[in-house]
């Protein structure tokens, strides 16, 4: 078999794992990249959430908090649509492949481990949008210096326990994903 500019490809290791005709894909792989593409985004998504948590540690002043709210917007997009994602595809694929169930273990566990992911994740939006509200409230006001009780917000120690659950119940469900325990 030869390629389009005319090398032999032969029948390596390398044509039979990564077909080179995207019509030799089957619906179910593009299931499944859609799904770990989404899973990617979660994670991305999280890791944002992380830089903010650190950099929003030391700011005290409604400015300097305002203007993470762009960044804040990304992470919540990234998060979304890897939620969203990971969900949809991840129900589909466990009843478009025939070798998964979604009674199965792994899936089940996988599908809980995700509604608690959720429900943290919302808890740590709303801990943390307390310290965004206050800022845009002391801007409003015409309060631009650095505010103690606004760095108490930005520094919510409930937030970054809750960010760290979401986070070790992300890492759960990646574990479950790959290792498919029970399987």
């Amino acid at each position: 078999m030869a390629d389009r500019l005319g090398v032999d490809l032969g029948s390596s290791w390398l044509t039979a794992t990564f077909a080179l005709d995207p019509r030799s894909v089957s619906f179910d792989d593009w299931l499944l990249s859609l799904h770990v593409l989404s899973a990617f985004a979660l994670v991305a998504g999280l890791i944002v959430f992380w830089v903010l948590i650190v950099a929003v540690r030391k700011t005290d002043t409604p400015d300097g908090t305002i203007r993470m709210a762009p960044v804040a917007k990304v992470g919540s997009a990234a998060t979304g649509v890897g939620m969203g994602g990971t969900i949809v595809f991840g129900i589909w694929l466990a009843f478009s492949v025939g070798r998964y169930d979604i009674w199965d273990g792994w899936i089940v566990a996988a599908l809980v481990l995700w509604v608690v992911a959720a429900a943290i994740g919302a808890r740590t939006g709303k801990e943390f949008m307390a310290g965004m509200t206050k800022a845009q409230e002391l801007d409003a006001a015409g309060q631009t210096g650095p505010s103690s009780e606004l760095l108490a917000l930005n520094r919510t120690q409930r937030g970054l326990v809750m960010h760290t659950l979401a986070s070790l119940v992300t890492l759960l469900i990646l574990a479950d994903m790959i290792w498919k325990p029970g399987a």
